[in-house]
């Protein structure tokens, strides 16, 4: 099993626990924060089970059907993942103000200030453990799981501040207010999850100081007179580059295949993270205006 099959699994396990704890605590306090927090948990249950699948689909091999292979799977969930919290950040809202026009009263808050520490606790660890493997894999769903459960990390802060000030001034519209701030900072930290989503669907081009990077490497081979029509995207676990070379003219195949495999040693080394498909093109001249003006 992979490292990122595994960390889906642990991300599932915790999240379930939570939820049913959360969940008991919140109906019984009728504390908004907390069935919030609750709900929350519930969504990183399923998003944790879908990610364990999205990632076991990514991790195919490419085949007659998919010659390409099905990294993108990762960014389609990446964005189903922001849509969701998205969706439950609203609903938080919805229940936040709710709660403010009726006015009800938070109970058992010693139950639910111990619920919100334990969560703190084992949401922190588990942040420690998604982004020690984000770092190690790259991958887009285990970053989306991490950021994820990052903002719950410090909802439930805002959590625990909330419960303990009403519990000492007795204000239940601050579990209210609370609630609400929660609700909009998941919605907006849904965002770049959902972007970084589009954009790999999109193909959207690498890094800027990436693509600067594979420049220099190009036009530093002492054998290379030049170069076009530079092309990059990436799946969130390959990264595709095409390019023209210009040679020689009458420079042998083998010796423009060496100069090429040269190349992409180099850039392959750029990210080792990532799996690197580089398809080069051989041009005896620049041709880049003639092609350019045959095809505007």
């Amino acid at each position: 099993m992979s490292i990122q099959k595994r960390a889906t699994i642990i991300a599932t396990m915790v999240a379930t626990t939570l939820t049913i704890v959360k969940f008991s605590i919140g109906v019984a306090s009728g504390s908004i924060a907390v069935l919030a927090s609750a709900i929350d948990s519930l969504l990183d249950t399923v998003i944790s089970i879908f990610n364990f699948f999205a990632i076991k689909k990514s991790e195919e091999r490419a085949n007659e059907k998919f010659q390409y292979g099905k990294g993108k799977v990762q960014a389609i969930a990446g964005v189903i993942e922001g849509t969701i919290i998205t969706l439950s950040g609203l609903y938080i809202i919805y229940e936040a103000i709710s709660k403010a026009i009726y006015g009800k009263e938070t109970e058992l808050l010693n139950s639910a200030i111990l619920v919100m520490v334990l969560s703190i606790v084992v949401t922190f660890f588990l942040v420690k453990y998604l982004l020690s493997v984000a770092k190690k894999t790259d991958n887009l769903v285990i970053k989306s799981d991490a950021l994820h459960y990052k903002t719950d990390l410090l909802s439930n802060g805002v959590i625990l501040l909330s419960l303990i000030i009403v519990y000492f001034s007795g204000w239940n519209i601050v579990d209210a207010i609370f609630g609400l701030g929660i609700g909009v900072y998941i919605i907006y930290s849904a965002y770049e999850i959902i972007q970084e989503g589009i954009y790999i669907l999109l193909d959207h081009s690498l890094d800027r100081d990436v693509i600067t990077q594979i420049e220099k490497i190009i036009q530093s081979h002492p054998k290379v007179n030049g170069y076009h029509w530079l092309k990059t995207r990436t799946d969130g676990t390959n990264n595709f580059i095409e390019f023209h070379l210009v040679l020689e003219p009458d420079m042998k195949l083998l010796t423009a295949h060496r100069i090429s495999d040269e190349i992409e040693y180099k850039i392959a080394k750029l990210d080792s993270k990532k799996r690197w498909i580089i398809t080069p093109h051989y041009d005896p001249y620049d041709d880049e205006d003639i092609n350019n003006g045959v095809l505007g």
